[in-house]
């Protein structure tokens, strides 16, 4: 290295020695590249020890094991100063990094008032919102900051965050989807799907993609539902699907969808929902193409309903709680084709118990996924599921046999002092961490793997 490519900065009367590569790593508009262009005196009146945490960053783009001892907050305080809060932010939460096998309840975030969490949303980066009662609760991505809003809601039902100051909420007994400014609490837009008898409209479940955002809309007499597709930036509607008009006893057409996951790996969305009858559970999941506004996929759910479903786009795979076993099943995404409304394309990943007395085993279970793992509460359990690779069989063309069953493994989370306590009613996954709500508890337990140490 030439001695010009050194560069020396006195932070608070300790001397730095690093180069002019390492300090453009903070990025253009930051103190340190400007202190790496500059020949006059390299003097910051600011904390040695936070600085030297920061370096490290810069340097190789992690920070060192000590920091856990640091308060987190003065340590953000610093980065902000420096220009360097969104390395940090990548640096501490990074969803990369969550260790699906590692995870534990690391601390808890209280909630102000008695009403416990009914919705979580998440931020790729960490940053959260949790419904309970009529208010929304946010945190920042360091979860340090915290923020209360009233909603015109007596309670939120569904909640999405469109960026870490915008949520969208809905509630099944108030019209109107809400785009929620969570800064000022104010109401930015109303969004209402109106029906043939011009009657209010319910929120249901609400998903998005990159480019859209989707809302499952009932009518407050239960006669019609629609899913309005909305443009998630502009928020106009592009394209109404699934319009259901309900006469008679037609139950399929009266199931409205209280989950809406988009899958990006084939640019569908997938509704489901079900109905609680005389004749047990039934239910449906959809897998909707937004462009023909055609339902590509169906599976009518009639034998052990879903309690809750999700899809993985890694996984290639759709999962499901029974709501009669309480068990998880999974069916390959590549199949789907073949499914017919005869067949039973679920393949049992657990022990296949006998039902005994009818009671319904799966009832308020949840399943998400995340990465390459599934997590399922089990009451006041979590369950991972993840897939045990094995050499991919090749039928006589030489293409992969995609009628082999897969092969799935079953750990329990957490340490001892983990388990049980009250039923899940939330899992949710941000940065690298994921938030866990339970029945009449005013609190979000984080959940992270202990390698970060923050």
């Amino acid at each position: 290295l030439t001695t010009t490519n050194v560069v020396t900065i006195n932070v608070g009367g300790e001397n730095f020695q690093t180069t002019k590569q390492t300090l453009t790593q903070a990025g253009p508009n930051s103190l340190l590249s400007q202190l790496a262009e500059t020949t006059s005196d390299r003097f910051v009146d600011r904390d040695p020890v936070y600085f030297s945490l920061l370096l490290s960053l810069l340097r190789t783009g992690a920070l060192p094991s000590k920091v856990k001892d640091f308060d987190l907050r003065d340590l953000i305080e610093e980065s902000r100063y420096y220009g360097l809060e969104s390395l940090l932010t990548n640096s501490l939460t990074n969803p990369s990094q969550l260790d699906a096998f590692a995870l534990q309840k690391s601390s808890i975030l209280p909630l102000n008032g008695r009403d416990s969490p009914s919705a979580v949303a998440t931020t790729p980066f960490g940053s959260l919102h949790v419904s309970h009662g009529s208010k929304i609760t946010s945190f920042d991505w360091s979860l340090t900051r915290k923020s209360t809003i009233l909603t015109q809601f007596p309670a939120v039902d569904s909640l999405l965050a469109i960026s870490p100051d915008t949520a969208a909420a809905g509630a099944t007994d108030f019209s109107g989807l809400q785009i929620l400014d969570l800064q000022n609490g104010s109401v930015k837009q109303t969004l209402n799907w109106e029906n043939a008898t011009r009657s209010g409209s319910t929120v249901q479940a609400i998903g998005s993609s990159g480019e859209f955002l989707f809302t499952s809309f009932e009518s407050s007499r239960r006669n019609s539902n629609s899913i309005m597709v909305y443009d998630l930036n502009t928020l106009n509607p592009v394209t109404e699907i699934g319009h259901n008009e309900i006469f008679g006893a037609d139950i399929d057409s009266a199931i409205p969808a209280t989950k809406l996951r988009w899958v990006s790996r084939y640019g569908l969305v997938m509704a489901s929902g079900s109905h609680s009858g005389l004749s047990g559970v039934s239910g449906n999941i959809r897998f909707w193409d937004i462009r023909s506004g055609n339902v590509v996929f169906e599976l009518k759910e009639k034998i052990d309903c879903f309690s809750d479903i999700c899809v993985s786009d890694n996984l290639n795979a759709v999962f499901k709680v029974g709501v009669n076993s309480g068990e998880v099943f999974y069916t390959d995404f590549r199949s789907l084709s073949s499914v017919n409304d005869n067949s039973n394309p679920w393949i049992c990943l657990g022990d296949k118990r006998k039902v005994i007395n009818g009671k319904k085993e799966g009832f308020g279970c949840k399943i998400e996924n995340h990465g390459n793992q599934v997590f399922c509460s089990k009451g006041g359990d979590i369950e991972l599921w993840s897939e045990v690779v094995m050499g991919s069989a090749k039928t006589s063309n030489g293409s992969e046999d995609q009628s082999t069953k897969r092969d799935f493994k079953k750990n329990m989370m957490g340490r001892v002092k983990d388990m049980g306590g009250s039923r899940i009613t939330n899992l949710a996954f941000g940065g690298n961490k994921m938030f866990v709500t339970r029945k009449d508890q005013q609190v979000i337990e984080i959940w992270q793997g202990s390698a970060r140490g923050i």
